[in-house]
């Protein structure tokens, strides 16, 4: 499915963190993650504060969602089906989340590009992708 503006870019952003959050908070439920239990449950937490960040900027830029058309972007080369963190392995988990941090920093920087035209939102966009990059350090160091 095509990303043809702003509001759908910022919408797939959300949805993106939220399924990352809900990865994240099944790791915490599997026994064996117990050893990184403090890890999964921060990046929890900073998914929920990327939702509030994305859909802060929805509303705060608002009337440019219509302005800017955008071209040759879609959802497909973003999605990723994870299985169920509860059921894998530590290894696997962490595996898993090394892709799906990775993904959304590619998004982000993608999607910053796409939206260079309004440099507020497409700075908060890698802004986020440089999040997402320290995210999948700190994963890569737990797994070590």
């Amino acid at each position: 499915m095509p990303l043809q503006n702003f509001g759908s870019i910022l919408n797939f952003a959300e949805e993106l963190e939220q399924l990352d959050q809900r990865f994240y908070e099944a790791a915490l439920t599997n026994p064996a993650c117990g050893a990184h239990a403090q890890l999964f449950a921060d990046l929890s937490a900073e998914a929920g504060k990327n939702v509030k960040t994305v859909q802060r900027l929805r509303r705060e830029n608002v009337t440019e969602m219509i302005l800017e058309p955008v071209q040759d972007f879609t959802r497909a080369s973003f999605c990723e089906e994870c299985a169920e963190a509860a059921v894998l392995t530590a290894a696997e988990v962490l595996k898993a989340a090394q892709r799906l941090e990775a993904r959304a920093e590619r998004y982000y920087i993608e999607a910053a590009g796409k939206l260079q035209a309004l440099s507020e939102v497409s700075r908060a966009l890698r802004t986020l992708a440089k999040i997402r990059k320290s995210r999948a350090a700190k994963i890569s160091a737990a797994g070590h």
